[in-house]
């Protein structure tokens, strides 16, 4: 763990294995953090809110995670690898994770000396302002889909605004996050600023009960975040929460099928889709399912599978555990009357054999309103229901619980929009789903994909709060 500046194992000795999803094998001991630990790591926070580190010029703020997001920059492959090791996802994917995390510092110092307050009027003899004061400790709890990069995140914004942090990474995959730690510390952030406790749900459940924290956010399952949103009503905490998603890709049959195709396939392929924005939900006009099918099948066909530091196109689920609940996703479908295009599997190839492997699958005929439809797989899976109209089109990305998410593939701007205004999701993406930049741009859900918006200058809101001053300076 990181603790007030310093490597340490948890009080109790106790640890876990960091286990190699690709081949199925430990590869590191890691410290089991407990209550005692959290609060060894809450106090560290409080002392460093407390000995100027809120109080500090913002511009020096602004030098340190400069500092921290070339440190992340030059040590690039180091980290990658250590991601790749964790998680199971290629090597050049987790360079990417690194690039965005060395972006994130990077936005959030751009920011840090313009957390601007407002002037409001009075009239005369009076002067009154508001202004952006940073919550305190900001509690950060981690999946294990992206850890440096959702860690990353949350963390820049929260440090830019002034508040010392405490992380707990998932067990499954965090030992880059305590490498985060070590190289803030070496960009000079001081010591207890940024905390990391590792260890598993009794950890994370003392993190978000501590009556010594100001803030959480967390992103991770519905049922998980229902549980922190509860606790931190107890201490009357306020919460960012990102629940995932199941996020619709609609494509109309007007649209460039062949780039439409492209950008699913490659949904698979980026982290075995354990992405919550991931668009696994593919919703085709009817007068282009058959030819679309086809090409995404024909992609999807050639995606190799492999272990993540060999740089294949698809890596290994991040554990044993989520391979079953993906491969039992597919067998429920199937019974549902769902037909596998391509894959439907776990991957069969003799290498392959000890690690977590799913063939890349492609289902089609997926009811409305079956579980399979409904509910998120996160795993290499591709869903296709097909729609006649515009309204219909809507309605089935309007109906599920989750809102984080909608692609839409159309050269009708008229439609598009319509589309992007109709649905209830967090961000509509139009033409295209991912962009070089995309930090800059708000980031959150509706329904129960969650609140609070991560990313852009939005995500500062949730890291602060505001202090109005009223002054009477005419007569009495």
């Amino acid at each position: 763990m990181f603790i007030d500046g310093q490597r340490t194992w948890s009080r109790s000795g106790a640890t876990f294995e960091a286990i190699d999803p690709a081949v199925g094998q430990a590869f590191a001991n890691v410290a089991l953090g407990d209550k005692s630990d959290v609060d060894a790591a809450v106090a560290a926070a409080r002392r460093a809110t407390e000995h100027g580190w809120a109080g500090l010029p913002p511009v020096r703020r602004v030098r340190m995670l400069n500092r921290l997001a070339g440190l992340l920059r030059e040590r690039t492959r180091e980290l990658a690898e250590l991601e790749s090791l964790d998680v199971g996802k290629p090597l050049r994917q987790a360079e990417d994770d690194v690039a965005a995390a060395a972006g994130y510092f990077e936005f959030f110092a751009g920011v840090a000396d313009k957390v601007f307050g407002s002037s409001i009027p009075l009239g005369q003899g009076f002067v009154d302002f508001t202004l952006r004061e940073p919550l305190g400790i900001s509690a950060q709890i981690v999946p294990w889909n992206y850890p440096l990069r959702l860690a990353s995140r949350g963390i820049a914004p929260a440090l830019a605004a002034g508040n010392a942090v405490v992380a707990k990474p998932a067990a499954e995959a965090g030992l880059s996050i305590i490498r985060l730690a070590d190289l803030a510390a070496e960009a000079g952030i001081p010591a207890g600023v940024f905390n990391v406790v590792t260890g598993g749900r009794e950890t994370g459940a003392a993190l978000a009960s501590h009556p010594g924290i100001n803030h959480i956010t967390f992103t991770g399952s519905v049922p998980t975040g229902i549980a922190i949103m509860k606790a931190a009503a107890d201490n009357v905490v306020p919460v960012t929460l990102e629940l995932g998603g199941k996020s619709p890709n609609v494509v109309f049959a007007d649209a460039d099928l062949e780039r439409a195709a492209a950008t699913s396939a490659s949904t698979l392929m980026q982290n075995a889709a354990q992405t919550c924005t991931a668009p696994t939900r593919l919703l085709l006009e009817r007068a282009a399912h058959d030819r679309f099918v086809e090409l995404l099948a024909k992609r999807i066909g050639a995606i190799r599978l492999g272990r993540g530091l060999d740089n294949p196109d698809m890596g290994p689920v991040v554990s044993e555990r989520q391979m079953h609940r993906v491969l039992g996703y597919i067998t429920a479908g199937s019974r549902d009357g769902a037909t596998a295009v391509t894959g439907g599997a776990r991957a069969q190839a003799a290498e392959l054999a000890a690690g977590y492997f799913i063939e890349p699958t492609l289902l089609d005929r997926v009811k409305r309103g079956s579980v399979l439809e409904q509910e998120e797989i996160f795993g290499p899976v591709l869903t296709v229901t097909t729609f006649e109209s515009l309204e219909e089109a809507i309605a089935i990305a309007n109906g599920t619980p989750y809102g984080l998410v909608t692609g839409v593939w159309t050269k009708d701007l008229s439609k598009a929009m319509t589309v992007a205004t109709a649905v209830k999701s967090g961000q509509v993406r139009v033409n295209g789903y991912s962009v070089e930049g995309s930090i800059g741009l708000p980031f959150g859900g509706y329904k129960r994909s969650g609140f609070g918006r991560e990313q852009g200058v939005e995500a500062l809101a949730g890291y602060t709060q505001v202090k109005n001053v009223m002054i009477n300076y005419g007569p009495a």
